[in-house]
């Protein structure tokens, strides 16, 4: 890493203790990290948690984002709503890696209840530390893109 990457974390109201975890993970490595929230478990909505750290990438404020909620996927669908941003649900290492290397993703979204905090962490490692191979991906990317 020769530059320090600025990383958004956020979640929904019942994913704060990984969400937390991860944000203490990832600091540990040297990137800048921004946890927007939420902070407390009052019941909040994925969508709107979702939404806020894509517009942090999509503005330059960020440059790479981790969402967390339940099973991933509705805080995921809300990130993609936002145009330019590429986030996928991941639950292996596997994916995770080539979400960046093949899709050149700036968001990883995660599942709480899907996966455990020892294979999140692991996951998060994949993620940001693959790099975009560019090639035949960036054809498809541009493709994603329109």
């Amino acid at each position: 890493m020769t530059a320090t990457k600025r990383i958004v974390i956020s979640s929904d109201h019942a994913d704060i203790e990984l969400r937390k975890n991860i944000a203490k993970h990832v600091a540990a490595k040297g990137y800048a990290v921004d946890d927007i929230g939420p902070m407390t478990t009052e019941s909040t909505h994925y969508p709107i948690h979702g939404q806020a750290a894509a517009e942090k990438i999509a503005t330059g404020e960020a440059d790479l984002g981790i969402i967390v909620c339940g099973t991933g996927q509705g805080i995921m669908m809300s990130a993609n709503k936002v145009p330019g941003i590429r986030c996928g649900v991941c639950s292996d290492v596997f994916s995770a890696k080539m979400i960046r290397a093949h899709n050149n993703a700036q968001m990883l979204s995660l599942g709480a209840r899907v996966v455990g905090e020892g294979l999140a962490l692991e996951i998060v490692d994949a993620f940001l530390e693959a790099e975009f191979e560019g090639g035949r991906h960036a054809t498809r990317v541009d493709m994603i893109e329109g």
